[in-house]
């Protein structure tokens, strides 16, 4: 499920880029070469967002199996 709703996220991520991509603004900021700036800016955030969120999983995974194993005892 979880590998489902990233694909769909991403895909979804892709689509609406690519719709943006078409004004004509670009055109501008293509042949100045900012447009690759402002990808690697939004890519490296994106990626960021994902790494912290990764993180984040597994730390509360490992939280709420010592909280199982103490209640256990």
């Amino acid at each position: 499920m979880k590998k489902q709703l990233w694909l769909t996220t991403l895909l979804t991520f892709v689509a609406i880029a690519t719709i943006y991509a078409q004004s004509e603004s670009t055109d501008f900021m293509r042949s100045t070469g900012k447009i690759y700036v402002v990808v690697a800016v939004i890519v490296i955030v994106f990626l960021g967002i994902v790494a912290f969120l990764i993180r984040l999983d597994r730390k509360l995974t490992k939280l709420e199996t010592q909280i199982k194993e103490h209640g256990k005892n």
